[in-house]
């Protein structure tokens, strides 16, 4: 038997298409972003799952109450799963931050890992949090099926971390879609297996295509309509 995680990024917001640093700003799911979420709902719905976990942020506590709906269940909020903070760049375009943010910019583009804004958080400070509750889920719904509704980037450091991928390149090598779905299994409490990653196919027809999301590495091999796409 495995314990199965479902991995769910929260659904869009106002904020996702524009570019903007939005850790640990408490926004709502926009009106596209609830359509995502209740596609998923509908996809998981035959599913059999044992608990839903979330970020206590709103924007994920109202897309894991969507999904949990039909399985009669409450969301459990952890603090560990909610998203990195950006600190003083929170609510402030990328554009804004290199302009105003030059060096401390610069510096996060290099190793965001270890490095963070003021007041922000490094990734290394929010794998401390995270995989504590990753790890707690797990030892207690043992060969279960259960639900974790998270963030972009704290959902990509937990998926870094649990395949032995190199963290440092987060930003780099892996994409969260909005209302995406990612499934790992547990033959115990530290290995695991990706058995689906980035899913959107209960909204989408396609494979999510990455645009500019914040970083400089990508960006670089982006023209400007596909940029538009």
């Amino acid at each position: 038997m495995t314990t199965r995680l479902y991995l769910v990024r929260h659904g869009a917001t106002p904020l996702t298409a524009e570019d903007r640093f939005s850790g640990s700003e408490n926004v709502h799911l926009s009106e596209e972003g609830r359509a995502q979420v209740t596609r998923l709902a509908q996809r998981l719905k035959e599913d059999e799952i044992h608990a839903v976990y979330c970020s206590p942020l709103d924007r994920t506590l109202e897309t894991a109450n969507v999904i949990a709906k039909p399985h009669q269940l409450s969301p459990i909020t952890r603090d560990g799963l909610r998203e990195i903070s950006h600190g003083h760049w929170e609510g402030m375009s990328r554009k804004e931050v290199e302009e105003q943010f030059s060096e401390e910019y610069s510096a996060w583009e290099a190793d965001p890992f270890t490095f963070a804004p003021e007041g922000g958080e490094s990734g290394i400070s929010v794998l401390a949090r995270a995989l504590p509750v990753i790890r707690e889920v797990v030892v207690e719904h043992k060969d279960k099926n259960i639900l974790i509704v998270s963030h972009k980037a704290t959902l990509r450091l937990i998926i870094s971390s649990l395949l032995g991928f190199d963290a440092r390149g987060y930003r780099d090598r892996l994409d969260q879609a909005p209302a995406c779905l990612n499934i790992l299994d547990f033959k115990d409490t530290v290995r695991a297996r990706l058995m689906l990653f980035n899913d959107i196919s209960h909204y989408a027809d396609h494979p999510h295509r990455a645009h500019k999301h914040l970083s400089r590495w990508w960006d670089a091999g982006i023209t400007s309509e596909e940029g538009k796409s």
